[in-house]
């Protein structure tokens, strides 16, 4: 008679005995030996590696997705599966190599034994203007990933200025995932560690979904002859931008104009910037925003956006569609997604794994094509190509000229840092003004 090793019994492993059959742990019927073990799994386990069967055949779905959960859960590397004992498995366990055996059966998974799983839920947070885009990438995921899987994933989303976004993730809105409109807002909340600090490294192009540039939109006829960034600092032209402590345009647009002067160094950049602000009469709250008091509210000469804001915008209005230029030295404005790693690991595995496999979705040519028809710029080479807008010269990026954004957030954006100063200028000036025409009075 064999000898077992003490095992809970929620997950023994007996021994066949003569004739090829197996006598299950629990109920004592036998049946023909197929695999060699018979294991009690536990449920997560279960749900978890059916799962991994489910998504195998999803060609956005790599088998990084898979590898954590089921070494999680079939004991792999010493772990133990929640509220079991210390049996589940390869290197870890007392049942040898059973866990390993269990977790390679499983994810082969016969069609029979997968069972229906309930849907999962994730929470996406995003920056305004890619809500177009993100509505319909949503949903053409939900669709494809049930049919391929049989789960249902349920989308919450939310949209405001990018900063926003962020600071209300970090002050506990349970985000699973979020696209903001600057790696620099992502950082902020993994400074906090909500994500993990690999998070750029987990999907293609250091996980920036798509792209645009700084648009300067004009009136109609374009009355003020506005076509380049020097003609921002004219007495008579009048700037709509948005605020750069809310939203991530307008810290984009505030680096854009930096960078037009930079290379005749930072007193004639900051000269620049100073004499541009003194003509912005208001700041709203994000690019859509800012693109309502332009189109709708009728104020200012130009607005400063992004270029697909600009697109999406003239596509709505139609008749009322307004011309724009996209200007040479122009800044890549890139748009990251991450997963929120402690928010999300607090729900199921499931919907990290569903998480992992729609991160992955945003860069397949379907997704990428879908960013295009909203205006943005793909990533992906080949949708490159495809891409009918304007080539713009003298591109650069946030770490080629600005040294990264940790150097861009303590020299621009922190207290007391250059944008704080300009901020300060414009207001004492504009105070001084108001005194000298009450006393002209």
């Amino acid at each position: 008679m064999a000898i077992m090793a003490h095992v809970p019994r929620t997950q023994r492993v007996v021994p066949p005995p003569n004739r090829g059959l197996v006598v299950h742990a629990n109920t004592g019927k036998r049946r023909p030996k197929q695999p060699y073990f018979q294991l009690r799994r536990h449920p997560t386990l279960v749900q978890s590696v059916t799962l991994a069967s489910r998504v195998v055949g999803l060609g956005f779905l790599g088998k990084a997705c898979l590898t954590p959960l089921i070494e999680k859960y079939s004991g792999g590397g010493g772990h133990t599966p929640p509220g079991g004992g210390s049996g589940g498995g390869g290197a870890g366990g007392n049942g040898g190599n059973a866990g390993g055996n269990a977790s390679n059966a499983l994810v082969g998974g016969r069609e029979k034994d997968k069972k229906k799983l309930a849907p999962v839920s994730i929470t996406l947070v995003s920056f305004a203007v890619s809500r177009k885009a993100y509505t319909k990438l949503t949903a053409q995921f939900a669709k494809e990933y049930e049919e391929k899987t049989g789960i249902a994933v349920k989308f919450r989303l939310s949209f405001g200025g990018s900063g926003t976004q962020a600071r209300a993730v970090v002050d506990g809105l349970p985000g699973d995932m979020v696209a903001l409109a600057l790696p620099l807002d992502v950082h902020k909340i993994c400074d906090t560690g909500l994500i993990n600090k690999d998070w750029q490294e987990r999907a293609p192009n250091k996980s920036v979904v798509c792209e645009s540039h700084v648009a300067i939109v004009s009136r109609k006829g374009n009355p003020k002859n506005v076509m380049s960034w020097s003609d921002l600092t004219r007495p008579d032209v009048q700037v709509i931008t948005a605020n750069p402590k809310t939203a991530g345009v307008a810290r984009w647009n505030f680096l854009a104009l930096w960078g037009h002067k930079q290379d005749q160094g930072e007193a004639a950049s900051l000269d620049y910037c100073k004499k541009v602000f003194e003509n912005v009469p208001i700041q709203p709250r994000d690019a859509r925003e800012a693109s309502d008091v332009f189109y709708k509210q009728g104020q200012g000469d130009v607005s400063l956006n992004y270029e697909n804001e600009v697109i999406l915008t003239n596509e709505t209005y139609g008749d009322g569609a307004l011309p724009y230029v996209v200007p040479d030295n122009n800044v890549l404005i890139e748009f990251p997604v991450a997963i929120v790693d402690k928010n999300i690991d607090r729900k199921k595995p499931e919907t990290r794994v569903a998480a992992e496999a729609f991160l992955q979705y945003l860069f397949t040519p379907t997704a990428q094509q879908e960013f295009m028809d909203c205006g943005f710029r793909p990533v992906d080479k080949a949708m490159k190509k495809k891409s009918k807008l304007p080539n713009v010269k003298g591109i650069w990026t946030v770490d080629d000229k600005l040294g990264g954004w940790a150097a861009t957030q303590k020299h621009f954006f922190d207290e007391k840092g250059i944008l704080d100063q300009i901020q300060r200028h414009v207001g004492e000036k504009r105070l001084a003004e108001r005194r000298a025409k009450k006393r002209r009075q």
